[in-house]
């Protein structure tokens, strides 16, 4: 495939769901612009947002933090990222109470990376839950929680094969899953055949596309070998010799994103996950190309 298909435009009044994923502010200035994006993608009703959780758990204390922010201060539906790694059952256990008791029904539930990173060999702790099935049973041991987790089109960097995968994600999806969330991918026809396979396996939650709209392709790039997703030579080749204009690079950024999505409408697909790097004008771009539109607070 070199692009995606011309697509349509939902029909008004069909109905499209998205939902937004931030990373945890390092400093104020961080914490400002989250913040901002927070407050500019609020009016889109999102389904929920989420807020990811850092290698080896480095981000827990913050992670925390904006959860509870933006269950307070926004009108958004948080999901707090759990991961199993580097912490013991009645840890991870006590943070889900903790979450609990400020509100919080939505989970994202990971095995996590490493402390040293992507590629890094991942050891359960003793005491710990192993993988994201154990931890998935986990959060749904202790109450009626709203847990998603993830899948991997392209399968996870780690899995020999995608029966392996996907066994992996039957597991979850019955430990108490509502459902997936996958990993970025560039290529239409990829997710395609993976939720042909999913389906296949006897898997029918909702397996929702993961959008990374393409801030720097270069980042984009380096991250994508490092989590085994293909970038197709035609993305590349939009971003070419902008390196140094980042106003074209946006706007191609947000019709290239906005292509994919309309072309997954085409196939069918309803609900969207936005990786947004904490920034809120490609989300609210592509959102806008796709229907959704602010809606006005009540009287």
């Amino acid at each position: 495939m070199n692009a995606f298909r011309l697509s349509r435009r939902p029909d008004i009044g069909e109905t499209i769901r998205v939902s937004f994923e931030f990373f945890p502010p390092k400093n104020d200035d961080m914490e400002t612009r989250l913040w901002e994006t927070v407050k500019r993608l609020e009016p889109l009703s999102p389904h929920f947002v989420s807020v990811t959780y850092g290698a080896g758990g480095s981000t827990r204390d913050r992670t925390a933090r904006t959860v509870r922010r933006i269950r307070t201060d926004s009108a958004l539906e948080p999901a707090a990222h759990l991961t199993c790694v580097d912490a013991t059952r009645d840890e991870v256990d006590q943070v889900v109470r903790d979450y609990a008791a400020l509100g919080v029904k939505r989970f994202v539930a990971l095995r996590g990376d490493p402390a040293e990173g992507v590629g890094a060999t991942y050891r359960p702790h003793p005491q710990g839950y192993a993988n994201g099935a154990e931890l998935t049973a986990g959060i749904a041991r202790l109450g009626d929680f709203d847990i998603s987790v993830s899948a991997y089109p392209e399968k996870h960097p780690e899995s020999p094969d995608y029966s392996t995968d996907i066994e992996m994600l039957k597991r979850k999806v019955d430990a108490g899953a509502k459902r997936a969330i996958t990993q970025f991918f560039f290529d239409n026809d990829i997710y395609e055949r993976y939720v042909e396979r999913v389906r296949r396996a006897g898997i029918y939650v909702p397996i929702i596309p993961g959008i990374l709209p393409v801030h720097n392709i270069t980042q984009v790039t380096n991250f994508a070998k490092r989590t085994g997703a293909h970038v197709p030579a035609w993305l590349s080749e939009r971003f070419a010799g902008l390196e140094h204009d980042p106003q074209t690079h946006s706007l191609v950024a947000a019709a290239v994103a906005a292509e994919q999505v309309l072309d997954l409408i085409e196939r069918g697909v309803r609900d969207f996950h936005f990786y947004t790097l904490n920034r809120a004008d490609l989300a609210f771009a592509i959102s806008h190309l796709i229907g959704i539109r602010p809606q006005k607070a009540a009287a």
